[in-house]
This record gives structure tokens, C-alpha cells and sequence, in this order.
């Protein structure tokens, strides 16, 4: 890579992240693409994060530590605000990158129509003994508004952002949901750009207990509930149809594997005879434990699949 070549500045947002935070800072060492800066946003960790942080002689390394604790898309803002480079890109402390994520990436930003490139993934368990990948359906490019109504399948560890089309959103990340910021960032800026999707999977996410947590999960599904009716005009009658269908899954399979089957049961009877039921009903009456096998790569993310 030359002097030339564009800073991508990668936001690394962290509260107590030591556990997995070095696997996470190497992959962004070992990255074949030299140009680009981290921005390390401490938010008030109180454990050794900092000083496995500090422990990187690279200048490359920028650390900051939040004034007061804050939310997850708060802290990403705040951390935006200190960056650098013409380009963003998200890596968490417990996930990390292929080697060759960013210079397989940035050669798509020739084209100044391109706002957002984005990948496939790798889902794994905390151990790594267990990694599928997150979509075998092909990724969509172009103008993808309609695509990720539809179907939602970025994951924000596997984009670079042009940060020219990220500045010109009114907001920022929402800083108002706790779970789902990242889905309604990326359909906003779905409406300004272009996007390109790699079917590579440049990275991985690791599934641990935080993700699946019930708390999460119910947080999740109001969360959508509150973009749907903010977002009612924005969506056409059979947009509308879909993205409610697919919360509804949500719900009711986040209902099947805590044991509420008074809920499941007061949906199906709610709902109409179609695909849908007939699904719920197929998994109404599968042992938890099977289920929970099936869908542990699908339990995160805030994906809507």
C-alpha cells in the first residue's frame, strides 16, 4: 500500500471488553491494508482493557476514555467525532477480521456512488468450535433499500463506510435504541448511496451469552416495533406486511425458547393460516433443546431472518 491510499479510520468501542479484546487488536494489526488509524473508545472500563490497549506501541493506536458511560451507539458517535479518515469501519472487542478485509474492500470506493461496502461473515460460539456462515443467499448491491426491508443481513463489523454520505445523515446513529441502531443507520444511508456486497465472509462474530440474553431479545423486538410505526410513511403496504411478519417470527420464537407457550399459543391463534403459522406451529412443538441448536446462529445480530 502507498501513502496514498485513503485512512480508514475503525472505530473500536469497549466496556470491559479484555477477554477477547488482543484476538480482536491483532487481526486489525495483521490487516494486508497499512493506512488506517484506530480510534479506541474507552467507555469507562473498569478492568485491564486500557492497559492491554496501551500495551500496542503503534501510533496508529488512539485511545480515549469517555467522560461519563454511555450507551453502545452514543459511545460509536462520540468515537466518530475523534476520527480522521475519509473512511469508517466498526470492529467490536470480542470479534475480529480476515487479514485481507480492508484491501479487498477499499478498491470499491473508486466508484464515488459506493457509500457503504459490505461483506459476508463468519457466526462462531465463544470458543470458536463451532462457526457457520451467516448467509448463504447472495448479497445485494446497487440502491438496497427495498432488498434490506426484505431481508437484513449486514453485519456493521463486516462494512467500511465513506464518511461523506455518514456526515450528511440529519442523525447519526440513533442513540435512542440500544439494539437495533445499526439496522436503521444502514437503511438510511440505503436511500443516499450505493452499496457493494463481497459473498466473502471477511469476519467473524462471536455468539456468547450477552447476545442471547431475554433481556436483549424483548428489548430487540420494541425496539422494531418503534421503527415500524416511525417509519410507517417511508414503507409501501407490502414493505410494511413483511418487515411486521418477520418481527412477529422474532417474537414468537424468542417466546418458544423461554418457555411462554401461553404467548405462542395466543399468536398462532391470532394469526392467519400461511406459511407463517404453519412454521410457528412446526416450531411450537420442537424441543427446546433442538431448537436451540438450529438457531444459535441466528439469534444475534438483530438481524430480521
Amino acid at each position: 500500500m502507498t501513502e496514498k491510499t485513503p485512512l480508514v479510520s475503525i472505530i473500536v468501542n469497549c466496556f470491559n471488553g479484555e477477554k477477547y479484546l488482543r484476538e480482536s487488536l491483532e487481526s486489525i494489526l495483521k490487516q494486508s491494508y497499512k493506512n488506517w488509524e484506530v480510534i479506541f473508545w474507552d467507555n469507562q472500563s473498569t478492568d485491564s482493557s486500557a492497559k492491554i490497549f496501551k500495551s500496542y506501541n503503534d501510533k496508529r493506536f488512539i485511545y480515549f476514555y469517555a467522560t461519563k458511560h454511555t450507551s453502545l451507539y452514543k459511545a460509536r458517535n462520540l468515537a466518530i467525532e475523534k476520527s480522521k479518515g475519509d473512511f469508517l469501519s466498526f470492529l467490536d472487542t470480542d470479534d475480529f477480521w480476515d487479514k485481507d478485509k480492508l484491501e479487498t474492500q477499499m478498491p470499491y470506493f473508486n466508484s464515488l456512488k459506493v457509500g457503504v461496502v459490505f461483506s459476508n461473515l463468519w457466526v462462531m460460539k465463544k470458543n470458536k468450535s463451532t462457526k457457520k456462515i451467516y448467509t448463504n443467499s447472495k448479497l445485494p448491491s446497487g440502491r438496497i433499500f427495498n432488498e434490506l426491508i426484505n431481508n437484513y443481513n449486514i453485519g456493521i463489523l463486516t462494512t467500511v463506510i465513506r464518511k461523506d454520505f455518514f456526515l450528511q445523515l440529519k442523525k447519526k446513529f440513533d442513540e435512542r435504541f440500544s439494539i437495533i441502531g445499526d439496522f436503521d443507520l444502514f437503511l438510511r444511508l440505503s436511500k443516499l448511496c450505493e452499496f457493494v456486497s463481497i459473498q466473502e465472509p471477511l469476519a467473524f462474530y462471536r455468539l456468547h451469552a450477552q447476545n442471547l440474553s431475554t433481556l436483549n431479545k424483548e428489548k430487540e423486538v420494541k425496539e422494531y416495533e418503534i421503527w415500524i410505526n416511525e417509519n410507517q410513511l417511508a414503507l409501501n403496504q407490502f414493505q410494511m406486511k413483511k418487515i411486521k411478519t418477520k418481527v412477529n417470527y422474532r417474537k414468537f420464537v424468542n417466546f418458544k425458547i423461554d418457555g411462554n407457550y401461553k404467548e405462542c399459543i395466543s399468536m398462532i391463534v391470532s394469526f392467519k393460516v400461511n406459511f407463517l403459522n404453519i412454521k410457528n406451529l412446526i416450531i411450537l412443538f420442537s424441543p427446546i433443546v433442538l431448537l436451540r441448536k438450529i438457531l444459535w446462529y441466528h439469534q444475534n445480530y438483530n438481524d430480521l431472518n
